[in-house]
Order: C-alpha cells, then structure tokens, then sequence
C-alpha cells in the first residue's frame, strides 16, 4: 500500500499527520490519517510513510503505548525531553528526494521549516480524506470581546475564534469550540463555518491581511494574495482569566469534585469494576452534575495500564482486584465552556508499601510545587524533577509537570515543562494544572492533578478533592508537608 501511494503521487515520502484541516490538538480518530496508517490512538505525534517503511514518532507520554498499539512494521521513534519530531524527521529524508506534505495539514510555519528540502503540496489527503460535519448551532457563554486589531487579520485558531465571539459548542467530547474562522475587517467580523464560502472570500480579498502562520494551514494561507505574519496576540490575552472566568471554573470545579467524590464511592463499594465501567459511570456522574458534554476521553487506568501516561482504551477486561491501584484523569465541559481538569489514583482494599512510597513521594513532589514562589513554569518543572528523578528505583517521571487550561484543556501559555515555551512568567489570573507523576510499566503508574490558578503572587488549587489517606506513609512527609496537606481534605 505504502509504496503505491508514494508511487502514484511522484513522491518519496509522504508526511501523515495527526490533526485534521483546523490543525486542533485532538481531532477524532475518523479524521486522523496517523491513526489510520499505523493504528496507534495518542493525541500527538506524525508518521513518515518512505519506501522503506513507516516511522512513528511519539513522545515520552506515548512511548508505552505506541510500542502496545502501533501495527506490525511500524517503527517507533521514541522522542526524548527537548528533541524535535520535525528536526528527527528532517534525518531521515534526503533533500534531492520528494517530501509530500498536505496542505490542508499542516501550519504555513511548519512548512517552512522544511525550506530547502524538495517539498510537494498535496491538495487532499491520500491516507484518510474523511471530514468531521460540526454543529453551527453555537452557544452564547461570555460576552463577545472587543479587541481592536490594527489591520484586517485572518484568525483560525478554532480556540481564539471562540473567545472572541463569546461562543461554544457543546456537540462534541473533547471540545467546546466553536468550528469556524475570524475574518476582521476593520469594524467588521466574518464568522466562517462554511469552508467553501471562507475560502472564495479569501481568493477575492486584495489588500493585506495578518495571520499567524503557527496555526493557519498552508492551503488557506496560500489563498491569500498579501499574507502579513504576525504572532497573534489573542493566545496571551486569553491566558490570563477575568474574574468572570475564575469564578466560572470554580462553578465548574465544584461540579467535578462532586463526580470524583461520586466515581470514588462507587469503587469502594462495588467488587469486579472494569475500566469500562468506571469510565461509563464517571460520564454519567458528569451530566448528572450539570456537564455538557467532557473535556477529553476520560482516562480509566487499572494496575499495569495507570503506567500509561496517556491511556484511552478503557478495556471491559481489565478490572479491579484486591490491592489494584486505579488511576483515572478526566474532565468535563459546563455551562462557561472552559476544560476542567483533575487527577486522582485510587486503591481497592489495603495498599502494598510499594504503592504507598510511589503515591507519597509523588504527593510530597506536589506539595512543594504548589507552595513554591517561582516566576515561571521552567523553574516549578525543574523543582518537581528533583522530588522524582532518581527517587525509586525503576520509576520515571516522563512527561511535562503541566499545562495551561481555558477553552481548550491544554493551551499556552502557561506551560509548566523543560520546553522553551516554559521560560514565560506565570503571570496573575493564568489557570494551569500541576500534576507531577511516576511510573513503572511494569507495576503502575502514579499521577497527582490539580488545575490553578495564580492570584496576588500565590497558587490557589481549584480542586478541593482531597488524597487518599490510607496511600499516604505519614513517615515520609516533613512537618511543614504535613501542615500544606492540611489544606487538601485527606479521604
């Protein structure tokens, strides 16, 4: 199959990505071409299909999985901390040689960084050209934002256009976005939900317009006669929260400890849960709380798969036992439209003293950070690594310390991580999570989130849901970590 395509194309090697046209961060597995080629389900991370083979390339969240999921053939590349899966690809392909790339796919600016190389633009998609039909009928949940622009500019970052318009929409797990495109012109605004109809306005439209290349497509940009880049503004105006927003996700965090306190209860007192199960009463307990619709597929992790940073599949197989560790990470949308997000790992019966070291050495990792008085996500995720490098034996902690949460359940900034998009001041009314982890694929896994947000200097959690008293070995906290868990109700 690979080879014929490649073939039929005049190509030596195609680029197939994960993201569909509106290059959104989760895209359904029907529109993901990756998904199709190599049969592996993460939210991140491309393939290369060459003459030679297929190559997967996932980062430290994805390793376990990919190895668990990828098709017979596939060869995982498995990204460290701070390597680029483009720098990676650019190893492999030689520039006398044809890259084809699809327009639709990808971001003008990640088109460029393959200047140089001998690239071919596909106008559709050979993998998998299969489109999501979204719902228009948007709902009013903020006031629409007067941001003045200061020349006609092209927006299409899904999340941005949804801010600006005050709007939601709440058809779909795993977003609240509205799927449409900014066009602003002067005092005008063009919302575009009709891709055809936006596409023949940009083809007539003569003077200049600003776009950020990071997130409009090169087909779209290529329509455009005067394309002026200019990193868009709105992603740091939309970081920092106004009062209505916080006291929105408080609302709204109140409604998810309700569920986790819920999802809790039902595991203690039921015997032979599933992952399944939990996962279809946790939804239930969200609508039954006030959700519209979750925030992303709810992890429901038992034993050996908790060690998945970022398991999805939720196995009717796998259930709960005497001594099973259970991690579940999850979230939901309510009425304001912002992701919540949170965290919790749960025991059935009596806890080993493995279990019990790897929980309290991840809950101490948390402590610190959280009442740490650091300027920027860099220096809290280099302060956590020192609670969990090296700690115990065999377990590792392979994945960013947190992310920034809004509209989307993962923005930026802020961002809390070694990347270079770490180094930004965590600044007043921005919301984030903090969720140090350890794992070990070959016992469990261990992840402790709590979504923020900063005011007046200091950390406040959103989350009142407590931690597991009997995961906790007291021995091992000092005395002013006793006094921060005070804070948090232990259950």
């Amino acid at each position: 199959m690979g080879n014929k395509i490649l073939d039929e194309l005049g190509i030596d090697y195609l680029l197939v990505n994960c993201t569909n046209e509106f290059l959104t961060e989760y895209s359904a597995l029907s529109e993901n071409s990756r998904y199709v080629l190599t049969g592996f389900s993460g939210s991140t991370g491309d393939a290369l299909l060459t003459k030679d083979g297929i190559y997967l390339f996932v980062d430290g969240r994805y390793h376990i999985q990919a190895d668990c999921e990828a098709r017979n053939g596939v060869k995982v590349v498995k990204l460290k901390v701070g390597q680029n899966q483009d720098d990676e690809i650019r190893k492999i392909i030689h520039k006398d040689l044809v890259l084809g790339i699809i327009a639709k796919k990808v971001s003008q600016a990640r088109l460029e960084k393959f200047s140089g190389y001998n690239v071919k633009l596909l106008d559709k998609d050979p993998i998998n050209e299969f489109t999501e039909i979204h719902s228009d009928n948007y709902s009013k949940v903020f006031r629409e934002k007067n941001i003045k622009f200061e020349k006609p500019t092209y927006i299409t970052k899904l999340e941005e256009v949804s801010y600006l318009m005050g709007l939601r929409d709440f058809s779909l797990d795993g977003s609240a976005k509205i799927w449409a495109t900014l066009f602003v012109d002067k005092n005008n605004k063009y919302l575009f939900s009709d891709k055809k109809k936006c596409h023949e306005f940009l083809k007539k439209y003569d003077g200049e317009v600003f776009v950020d290349k990071t997130s409009i497509n090169a087909f779209e940009y290529n329509l455009l006669k005067k394309p002026v880049d200019k990193i868009s503004d709105i992603k740091k105006i939309m970081s920092i929260k106004s009062d209505e927003e916080i006291i929105s996700y408080k609302n709204a965090f109140e409604k998810t400890d309700k569920t986790m306190m819920s999802i809790r209860k039902y595991i203690e007192e039921n015997n032979d849960l599933s992952e399944y199960d939990i996962a279809m009463k946790l939804r239930e307990e969200f609508i039954k709380n006030g959700a519209k619709s979750l925030s992303f597929n709810s992890i429901v992790a038992i034993d050996k798969n908790s060690a998945l940073a970022h398991y999805s599949k939720n196995s009717k197989e796998v259930c709960l036992k005497e001594g099973s560790l259970v991690l579940i990470d999850c979230g939901a949308y309510y009425e304001g439209g912002l992701a919540t997000d949170i965290t919790r790992v749960f025991v059935k019966g009596r806890p080993s003293e493995i279990q019990k070291k790897v929980y309290t050495t991840v809950l101490k990792s948390f402590l610190n950070v959280f009442n740490a008085s650091l300027k920027t996500g860099f220096e809290y995720d280099t302060l956590a690594h020192t609670f969990l490098d090296n700690t115990i034996e065999g377990f590792v902690f392979n994945h960013g310390l947190g992310h920034g949460i809004g509209i989307s359940v993962h923005e930026a900034p802020p961002n809390l991580s070694q990347n270079e998009i770490a180094k930004c001041v965590i600044e007043n009314g921005m919301t984030f999570t903090i969720e140090p982890g350890l794992y070990n694929s070959e016992f469990f896994g261990v992840r402790l989130e709590n979504s923020c947000y900063k005011k007046d200097g200091k950390i406040y959690s959103f989350v009142n849901m407590g931690y597991e008293k009997k995961l906790i070995d007291f021995d091992m906290l000092n005395k002013q970590e006793k006094l921060w868990l005070k804070d948090f109700n232990l259950l």
